[in-house]
């Protein structure tokens, strides 16, 4: 119906659809009702202007004032009657309103429910998804961060690697540093 991103999952677009079409028959039966109310004020509007026609052509042709005051008189009953009948019908035509949103309500609320429920089914498992995934990276950054030298291991501090033989010969020539023999044997301290 409408282009939706790739990003927009299915259980999205079928919720957001289902909302889309609960909306459009709500506003169908509000835009209809609206039509019809505007019809019965038109047809009221339209009575009372009639009514109002006649009398003020019966008060203009009037002879005396009895002819007039009854004139106004026998119209007043007509338009009394034509009001009552705006009320019933303004009042048939808002039960009849109520029953229209109820039916589409009641079509709605089951797939409406369901697309709800599995929207929230698929938010609930995305999120366990990407709580496992974080909790993953900050275990790894916690071990990389308690264990430095396992990533690196053989580098200095700076990032360049210890040339190559001073490890051995600093382990190794530990003895004549103090006049000892090579092979590690206390010497006298006297030179040879």
């Amino acid at each position: 119906m409408y282009p939706y991103s790739k990003s927009v999952t299915p259980a999205v677009r079928t919720h957001l659809e289902a909302q889309n079409a609960f909306l459009n028959d709500v506003s169908k039966s509000i835009f209809n009702s609206f039509q019809q109310f505007s019809n019965l004020n038109m047809q009221l509007a339209q009575t009372l202007l009639e009514e109002t026609t006649i009398a003020s052509q019966q008060l203009l042709t009037a002879d005396q004032q009895t002819d007039a005051a009854s004139a106004v008189a026998s119209r007043a009953q007509p338009v009394a009657d034509k009001l009552r009948a705006y009320q019933q019908h303004l009042s048939t035509l808002a039960a009849d309103t109520q029953v229209d949103l109820s039916r589409v309500t009641e079509e709605h609320v089951k797939e409406t429910a369901q697309t709800a429920n599995a929207l929230a089914q698929e938010v609930a498992r995305t999120s366990v998804e990407d709580t496992e995934r974080n909790v993953q990276k900050q275990q790894e950054s916690i071990r990389q961060f308690t264990d430095p030298f396992t990533k690196n291991s053989g580098k200095r501090g700076n990032g360049s690697e210890p040339p190559r033989g001073s490890a051995s010969m600093q382990s190794g020539s530990g003895g004549n540093a103090q006049g000892g023999s090579p092979e590690g044997g206390k010497g006298t301290g006297k030179p040879a």
